[in-house]
């Protein structure tokens, strides 16, 4: 099969596009042949970064690296312990993360308590798209913030890969929601279905909201977090996939009585079929801006390195 391989942290030049065995499975595992392929923010950093790197691998995957997480595709083999698929299905789900995920590849093995059935009604693109992101948003906003009818929600950069998809989750469960982002990101943001915008170039968001009951902070930064703090109501939640909340974040949140969480996403099967459900039902979709073929893998890259991305990019295998 064709896979790119990591030979060393760098530029998009260190993906190489290389022949690999197909993996094989173990009895939880199926091995699914990959249709489309996820681009998130994380992948160029692991790709960049050794620091980046192996905070998310473990030692042992260090050797033939193959990056990515997001895949969609279709179910070609299946362990002896797996009841709930068979050959043939069409699954989506991101795959072993934190973790080796190996996803920038033709087949991938997936542990079955991973995934969920892709809907009839979306594509292999857009399922693909609605993984680590839209997982991010689930587990920020359900699982950690128990989000509910009538919650005021202020979310960060809410044209983004997890930002649009956290501004429909949101609205799904009956919030009111307001996105920050840039000007040229207003219609789209509006259209997802927040209630308001707040320009980040020209307003201060702290002075517009000083009442949420949940911040979802996505901006990495000491200050931008100090910041979402104020707009957070006494007693309500801030909750970040970029910053820890230590020093003074951590003591000015203490003083309003916030509920406060740092997470990093992480891979799970049951996340997704509600996620699945959601995609189905039409609630949330997928925003993809561009679409590469496998070959332009690493074009992908410099793309979502430029962070200006609307929604997500996927990759066509």
């Amino acid at each position: 099969m064709k896979a790119y391989l990591l030979k060393e942290n760098g530029g998009t030049d260190k993906l190489i596009l290389s022949e690999a065995a197909i993996p094989q499975i173990n009895s939880n595992e199926v091995l699914v042949n990959v249709k489309a392929i996820s681009i998130n923010p994380v992948d160029a950093s692991v790709r960049q970064n050794k620091n980046s790197l192996q905070a998310i691998l473990k030692p042992e995957d260090f050797n033939d690296i193959i990056l990515g997480w997001d895949i969609s595709g279709v179910i070609t083999e299946t362990g002896a312990n797996i009841k709930n698929f068979k050959k043939g299905d069409e699954v989506f789900g991101m795959v072993n993360f934190p973790g080796s995920g190996r996803a920038y590849a033709e087949y991938a093995a997936v542990p079955g308590d991973q995934l969920a059935i892709k809907p009839k009604n979306i594509s292999f693109e857009d399922s693909a798209a609605a993984t680590l992101a839209a997982l991010a948003a689930w587990q920020c906003l359900v699982t950690y913030c128990k989000i509910k009818n009538g919650d005021k929600v202020l979310i960060h950069a809410a044209g983004g890969g997890v930002g649009h998809y956290a501004v429909q989750i949101a609205k799904s469960f009956g919030a009111y929601v307001i996105g920050t982002g840039s000007s040229s990101k207003k219609d789209f943001i509006l259209k997802l279905g927040a209630d308001e915008f707040i320009d980040y170039t020209s307003e201060k968001f702290e002075d517009k909201v000083n009442d949420a009951d949940i911040v979802f902070e996505s901006i990495p930064g000491t200050e931008h977090l100090l910041r979402s703090i104020k707009a957070a109501k006494n007693g309500g939640t801030v909750i970040s996939i970029k910053s820890s909340f230590d020093g003074e974040p951590a003591e000015k949140a203490k003083a309003k009585g916030l509920k406060t969480f740092r997470i990093l996403v992480s891979s799970n099967g049951n996340d997704m079929k509600q996620i699945a459900e959601l995609l189905e039902k039409e609630k949330i979709h997928s925003h993809i801006s561009k679409k590469y073929e496998f070959k332009d893998l690493p074009l992908a890259h410099k793309q979502i390195e430029t962070g200006k991305t609307l929604g997500k990019i996927v990759v066509v295998v």
